[in-house]
């Protein structure tokens, strides 16, 4: 049976035939997808972790138990779960182990667009890179084989093209695999004394693996002319054969570590010329250069931003016809907050009172677009609340009062806890403020530890952010409502006069959640309307200005009565 399938929902229908058990991760697009949909499996247990780093030991211990696990994440998730994945490299598994990274070249939803490869070359573990949505059920199944043959856990990268395009995969049948626990001190318990002995495994096994690479089907040759010879993975192999057709010989990699060094030189010598085609770093082109050879890359194509076809064939010369080319240019579309966003309010009144705010991970960081502009910084996940600590340990009366870290509800759990037991622990004077929305809205509404329910959507442990904050040590935790301006105004300007660590949370569902009931649409009274732009001050998508009026789109507004708030003349009914 045939099926067509994002690249995602392939690679959680590979989970499911290659008989997982169980699937923890944290949602971070592009990988959201995998996750949800293997939750669509009953015979897989499925779970939303606080963060990546307990994905992946949660997942751990699911191979020790002998079943099939799975762990995914988006590239910068992998920082977070790099600790226990290094270790893990040296423990290897008992039953097979895979881990997902899905890449973001381009920055689509990203603060960064690193390179996964990096880890698994540095943790020394397989990585497999498919390259269509057929690949993706395929080289997932083909990794448990990997994992369990070689004992360590398996890499499969995917990049944002790949994870959300789609193409025709072949169903296959489920097979569970079920392996007994043992102990065994020596494997699994990585004091100095065990790791030590367990290093030189880790060389042998990366041997052993270079020998598979060099004759798995993972790494296939397509001869064309010899003339020109490419070498490329993954969606760069797309726009390749796109551009060239069969015209040129290409080295499509699958497995992309360890590379098979015999097989590249194999490929330069059959090719008068040589390149290397590869999204962000220089990993392909600097191993091929190792080998002694010549070989064309990165002097031609750029180190930053995804590849297109027809980038590709500017830079070979080459006319792509099947290229869709726009009479008109399509104007930018910015993103920005969702008309009834509960965090609009609380940007608008920090940007009021002038705040510093240091931002974090989130729909929320649309906080720093015009018109609020209210953010100074964002660096990663929980980093609002040490980056306020420290910014206020150091600047002290210059800074204190002014001062405020953001974060939302799912990321507070995430990372923040440990920067706000900083802030509790070493008593710096910030104020710190959860955006409670009740969901992970960014990735595609999510539950979390905060929200009272699980992957499913069923009744789960839930936890009290107000009693965690006190137990914590901050005294001082104020709940205000961000559709309430002028309490939102007060409850601010309080807890930042004061000289102690402090939490607001501000609490209030996304809008754009199915249970949530919203108010009827608000409408301006022309008479009444001055021109005066108040309105406009908060960057609602549903406000607009016509003929020197206020005017309000129905089909968005939620009857937030922001707007209202704002306006001197009460011209909003």
């Amino acid at each position: 049976m045939k099926e067509l399938m994002l690249g995602n929902k392939a690679i959680a229908r590979g989970l499911y035939e290659a008989g997982v058990c169980f699937v923890s991760s944290y949602p971070g697009t592009p990988s959201t997808e995998i996750t949800e949909e293997a939750a669509k499996f009953e015979d897989i247990y499925c779970e939303w972790a606080p963060n990546e780093k307990v994905a992946m030991e949660a997942a751990f211990g699911a191979s020790l138990a002998g079943r099939r696990a799975f762990c995914g994440q988006k590239h910068v998730g992998l920082n977070v779960a790099a600790d226990p994945m290094f270790t893990m490299s040296y423990t290897g598994v008992n039953a097979g182990l895979v881990i997902v990274v899905a890449d973001d070249a381009g920055h689509h939803s990203s603060q960064n667009e690193q390179d996964s490869r990096h880890y698994a070359i540095a943790a020394k573990v397989p990585m497999l890179e498919p390259s269509d949505s057929a690949e993706a059920l395929e080289f997932t199944k083909l990794a448990y084989e990997l994992s369990e043959q070689f004992d360590t856990p398996v890499i499969v990268k995917m990049c944002t093209r790949v994870a959300h395009s789609q193409s025709v995969v072949e169903l296959g049948e489920r097979n569970v695999p079920i392996k007994p626990y043992e102990k065994n001190i020596a494997k699994y318990v990585m004091m100095p004394a065990n790791a030590k002995k367990r290093h030189p495994i880790v060389e042998e096994r990366t041997t052993k693996l270079i020998e598979y690479a060099e004759t798995t089907p993972l790494n296939r040759v397509e001869l064309g002319s010899s003339e020109i010879g490419i070498i490329t993975s993954s969606t760069s192999y797309q726009y390749v054969k796109e551009v060239f057709g069969d015209s040129v010989s290409i080295l499509k990699l699958g497995m992309v570590n360890p590379l098979p060094p015999e097989l590249i030189k194999n490929f330069a010598s059959r090719v008068q010329k040589l390149y290397v085609v590869e999204e962000l770093d220089d990993i392909f082109e600097q191993f091929v250069k190792s080998l002694g050879l010549e070989v064309h890359g990165k002097d031609l194509l750029p180190v930053v931003d995804e590849f297109s076809q027809n980038m590709i064939a500017k830079v070979f010369n080459k006319d792509v016809n099947e290229g869709v080319q726009l009479e008109d240019n399509i104007p930018g579309r910015p993103p920005v907050m969702c008309a009834g966003c509960p965090h609009r309010g609380l940007f608008y009144t920090l940007q009021k009172n002038k705040c510093i705010v240091m931002g974090d991970i989130g729909c929320y960081t649309l906080g720093a677009t015009a018109p609020l502009n209210a953010m100074d910084t964002t660096l990663c996940m929980g980093a609002s609340i040490s980056s306020a600590h420290g910014f206020n340990k150091m600047l002290g009366a210059q800074s204190e009062g002014k001062t405020v870290a953001v974060i939302g509800d799912s990321t507070f759990v995430h990372s923040g806890m440990t920067a706000l037991a900083d802030v509790a622990y070493n008593q710096s004077n910030t104020t710190v403020v959860i955006l409670d929305n009740s969901i992970t809205g960014m990735t595609g509404h999510q539950q979390n530890p905060t929200t009272g329910f699980d992957i499913k959507g069923n009744p789960a442990g839930k936890i009290n952010l107000e009693l965690l904050v006190k137990a914590m040590g901050i005294k001082r935790v104020a709940v205000v409502d961000p559709y309430d301006l002028k309490s939102l105004d007060e409850v601010l300007k309080q807890e930042l006069k004061v000289s102690e660590p402090s939490v607001i949370i501000s609490r209030r569902p996304c809008a754009l959640l199915k249970h949530v009931k919203h108010n009827a649409p608000l409408k301006v009274n022309t008479e009444k309307c001055i021109g005066c732009k108040s309105c406009m001050k908060i960057g609602c998508p549903a406000i607009s200005m016509v003929n020197g009026k206020a005017v309000v789109d129905s089909t968005q507004c939620t009857g937030c009565s922001l707007c209202s708030q704002l306006c001197p003349k009460g011209a909003f009914e």
